[in-house]
Order: C-alpha cells, then structure tokens, then sequence
C-alpha cells in the first residue's frame, strides 16, 4: 500500500454534508496531524470565505485554521490577476467570492465589466442574471467558479452554481470559463500550494464528477470516500476509477 506525503481534501460530502457531522473525519484529520502529513482543504464552495470555512469545520470538531482551507473563489481570483490586474468585475456570489475578489484589488461594477463572475447565491434574483447577460454579450470574460449542477444538503440536492452559470450560458451562447473542480486551474494552485510533489498526493471526495476526476485530470491518486455524492453502486459504471474508495474515512487511518 502506497504511502501519500500529503492530502488534498474536498469538504461537502467528505468533511460533513450541509450542516451534518461526518463522525469519521475529524479522527481522520486528526491522524493526519499526528503523522505531521500535510494537508489542504480544497473545495467548490465560494460563498463562504476562509475564516467561516474553517470556523464550521471547527464546529465539526475537524481542526481547521483559515489557511487551511483553499476555494474556487480564491482560486478564481487568482485566475484574473493573471491576465488583468486590475479588472472591473461584475460578480454575482456571496460573501467568499465578493471578498476573494476585493483582496485582490478588482472594482465591483454593474456595468462595463471587464469580466462577469459567477458564484453560488441563495440571493439570486432574475435582475442579477439579466446583467450577467448583458455584460457577457457586451464582451465581459464569462468565468464561473465551479460546475457543480447539484450539492448535497440533508434534505436532498440542491441546485449548484453550475445550474445557474447555465442559465447564462443558454441564453448569451457563451461557454464560460470554469475553474473550480474538476478543472486543472484549482487543482496547480492547490498542488504548488502544498509543496508535496504530485506522486505524493492523493486527492480525498466523495464526488466522482469533480473531486475524484479533478485528481485523475491533475495526475494525482485518488480516494473516493462514500459518504456523499457517488455511492457504491455507481462505481461499475464509472470510467477511470478512483484508485481507492472506502465506506469512510476510519477505513483510511490505518493506511497513513
């Protein structure tokens, strides 16, 4: 059994499912403290900023710091500082994308964006779309922070923020740029972010649509954890599978 240096970690569905404790994986954090394997918190979620990832995994008594914690909203960031430092943004999100975006010195515009940011908003209304796609057919860059079309709660899936990045898609024809999981754009800054070479790492999710092949797409081993999204039996069916599932995380420990 090959032994990983280092751990990329998903949170919803791995860590807790929506406001639901996951009993295995603060013992599994906590192992990974014990061995002193480094490891990076790496998830969809850009509503939330670092400080309120960390203090809710906290509250699942998972020890967690804000540096910790890596989202597509910082990682979305990143991307358009790269190529305009000082682009104008019009960004429909909650707090975690609005605040990655004005650490990094972007203007928050309703109009004349150089760039139309999607993220997860229990807010949203139809006026926010509408100026989505007028932006985006006026020429603003259409990035959105992840893909996910659904995310597990406790009474269900919801819609993600790919359902409604969608919605904007389908009625501008415009094909956004996607950065959150399974795409390669959050998955190099989260590997140069945990200094361990890529034949080192595994990457942790419940996922198999994002976490589990943003490892496969980024040449990481992978663990799928079936505690979330992907169950049991949908593993015949998947294609590159995981090189490694387990019924939870307590199924891991003993493999550090």
């Amino acid at each position: 059994m090959k032994h990983y240096g280092g751990y990329l970690i998903d949170l919803d569905g791995t860590m807790y499912r929506g406001n639901e404790k996951i009993e295995a994986a603060p013992r599994f954090i906590r192992a990974l403290q014990e061995k002193k394997i480094p490891y990076l918190f790496v998830t969809n979620n850009a509503s939330m900023t670092q400080t309120a990832i960390a203090g809710k995994l906290q509250g699942f008594d998972i020890p967690a710091r804000p540096e910790d914690v890596f989202t597509s909203a910082l990682a979305t960031a990143a991307y358009i500082k790269n190529r305009k430092s000082d682009a104008r943004c019009f960004a429909v999100g909650e707090e975690g994308l609005i605040d990655a975006l004005e650490k990094e010195g972007f203007e928050l515009v309703q109009e004349d964006a150089d760039y139309v940011v999607m993220g997860f908003d229990r807010q949203l209304t139809y006026d926010k779309l509408a100026t989505a796609c007028l932006e985006v057919r006026k020429g603003a860059i259409f990035v959105s922070t992840n893909s996910d079309l659904a995310i597990p709660r406790e009474r269900g899936f919801y819609p993600g923020n790919g359902a409604i990045t969608e919605a904007v898609a389908l009625s501008t024809g415009v094909t956004p740029v996607y950065v959150g999981k399974p795409e390669r754009v959050i998955m190099d800054e989260a590997i140069s972010m945990l200094g361990v070479s890529k034949d080192r790492i595994a990457m942790v999710g419940d996922n198999y649509k994002t976490d589990i092949q943003a490892g496969i797409q980024a040449g990481l081993d992978t663990i799928m954890v079936l505690t979330g999204v992907t169950q049991r039996e949908d593993i015949p069916g998947l294609g590159t599978k995981p090189t490694h599932y387990v019924d939870t995380l307590d199924d891991w420990i003993e493999k550090l």
